[in-house]
């Protein structure tokens, strides 16, 4: 099988999404991008993580055909090409529909830096996606409009949910988790009454230093944030 290494870390961290509450049932789809094939593993539509197996992912061009699977890929599958025909690096993409996340993008609230860890996003403001049906070029489209000239590894999908990516899926899952995590602590300070967000020179300083955090991998890689 084609890019079997990805197909059994999406199986994984397919699974992982559910066990750490980032998504329910079968909402949301993981891929992963090899550019030197120019080819893109991407969960099912509508299989249950627990029941998805490596042979279950589909494996697919940037143009939507689908080149190895017997399954019906996620409607979602153009949302991801966005990102991997905008952004160079970028490798993989996990769109989840986790609830503070969510809960912001159906307020029409962007994620801030209200706690420095944002950073690892590589920008001070998650930007937000307008609302279009899921599944559909209009979201594809919109999606596309937000991150043009954007270095944020994150959006928010207004009534909907959000992505990550990152150069690779132990990463883009990681800034996943701390969205997250930092989408609790924003809407936790609006329920408070306030919030005190971090400035854009503040914030720069940490994607700084974020640079020489944590230990080298063993790929040369560095940890960018506490998660990822």
């Amino acid at each position: 099988m084609k890019m079997q290494k990805a197909r059994e870390q999406i199986v994984a961290y397919g699974n992982r999404m559910i066990a750490d509450r980032l998504t329910l049932g079968t909402s949301g789809n993981l891929s992963i991008y090899d550019p030197a094939e120019g080819l893109m593993a991407i969960s099912p539509s509508g299989v249950a993580y627990a029941d998805t197996k490596p042979e279950d992912i589909v494996i697919m061009d940037l143009d939507g055909n689908i080149v190895e699977g017997d399954k019906k890929p996620s409607s979602e599958h153009e949302l991801h090409s966005v990102f991997y025909r905008n952004k160079k690096d970028v490798c993989a993409v996990v769109h989840a529909h986790s609830m503070y996340c969510t809960t912001l993008a159906c307020m029409g609230k962007p994620l801030q830096s209200v706690h420095y860890a944002l950073a690892e996003a590589l920008t001070d403001t998650i930007p937000m996606v307008p609302y279009y049906t899921y599944g559909t070029q209009a979201l594809a489209d919109g999606v596309a409009e937000a991150i043009k000239g954007s270095e944020s590894r994150g959006v928010l999908l207004a009534n909907h949910g959000m992505i990550a990516c990152s150069e690779t899926m132990q990463s883009a899952y990681g800034l996943a988790l701390t969205m997250e995590w930092c989408a609790e602590v924003e809407w936790r300070a609006l329920a408070a009454g306030g919030m005190n967000v971090l400035t854009a020179e503040q914030m720069a300083e940490v994607m700084e230093k974020y640079k020489t955090y944590g230990q080298v991998r063993e790929d040369g890689s560095r940890p960018r944030g506490y998660n990822g």
